[in-house]
């Protein structure tokens, strides 16, 4: 029998205090803010599609309100009744909340896609924080950009709306609040998207739900009985959001600030389960 000897090798004292200490993964909330935001700011994906945002929102609001300035004197008496200038400004909201919705899921999305989101987890083991901290990042550059979207497409649209066509001011009765919840309701159609890319955790299957939810679903309750449709369509994400940007009355719709607040609901229950499956699921 063979016996094997281990030879103990000292260590000198000062190797284990020059030691450098691994990342305790105890990060707060303001460590990790920082973090969304360089992530966001650094990924072309996020100017790209802000720069969709506001060409969508921008110009074809421009395109609406130009094309009825040169069609007013062959409208209807009808059609100039019931014309509202600023609803008609902010057109292209109703467009460029596809472009801040696909950069909502994105924020979550591209990190499960491309792998690095273990790595995030694993610096951060409080899953919530880090969900909390990329909700907080994007929400403020989308409140950012949705309120200077329609702030501009609301001026550049009444410049464009010369002779005899109507025009809005902010001090009218109404206009004011269409043009900042123009901005809000892209905030919240936003994070909504970012809630449902949580729950699905892929990019297709996440743009597919949203674009479903906000399109697809009023062409569904438009088929239905009138009785029905009714009912249901002014509880649509699209159809609170026509309220929130017309100054005139909707027909069948909550006022525009109850329709915002159940839409932040949505937005706020999509974040919870989302949260919830985050916290259960593996990365």
């Amino acid at each position: 029998m063979t016996s094997t000897t281990r030879t103990e090798v000292p260590v000198p004292a000062g190797a284990r205090a020059s030691r450098p200490e691994l990342p305790g993964g105890r990060y707060g909330l303001a460590g990790l803010v920082a973090s969304e935001w360089t992530k966001v700011r650094s990924v072309r994906s996020t100017i790209w599609t802000l720069v969709v945002t506001l060409v969508l929102g921008i110009g074809l609001g421009a395109i609406a309100t130009a094309t009825t300035a040169a069609r007013w004197s062959r409208m209807s008496v009808v059609g100039r009744l019931t014309f509202d200038p600023t609803r008609t400004s902010l057109t292209g909201l109703l467009f460029a909340q596809l472009a801040i919705g696909i950069l909502g899921v994105l924020v979550v999305s591209a990190e499960y896609g491309t792998g690095t989101i273990r790595a995030t987890f694993a610096a951060t083991p409080r899953r919530p924080l880090v969900i909390a901290a990329k909700a907080l990042v994007f929400g403020a550059v989308a409140l950012v950009v949705g309120e200077v979207v329609s702030f501009v497409a609301f001026f550049v649209g009444q410049s464009l709306l010369t002779g005899p066509v109507p025009r809005a001011a902010l001090g009218d009765p109404g206009t004011l609040r269409a043009v900042v919840g123009g901005g809000l309701y892209l905030l919240v159609l936003g994070v909504l998207a970012l809630g449902i890319a949580t729950i699905v955790r892929h990019t297709a299957g996440a743009i597919s739900a949203f674009v479903g939810v906000l399109l697809v679903l009023p062409i569904i309750v438009t088929a239905l009985p009138s009785s029905i449709g009714n009912s249901i369509g002014k509880f649509l994400p699209a159809n609170i959001g026509v309220v929130l940007l017309s100054v005139q009355p909707q027909a069948n719709s909550f006022s525009p600030w109850a329709g915002l607040l159940l839409l932040c609901g949505y937005a706020v229950a999509a974040l919870v389960v989302g949260t919830v499956l985050v916290v259960r699921r593996d990365a």
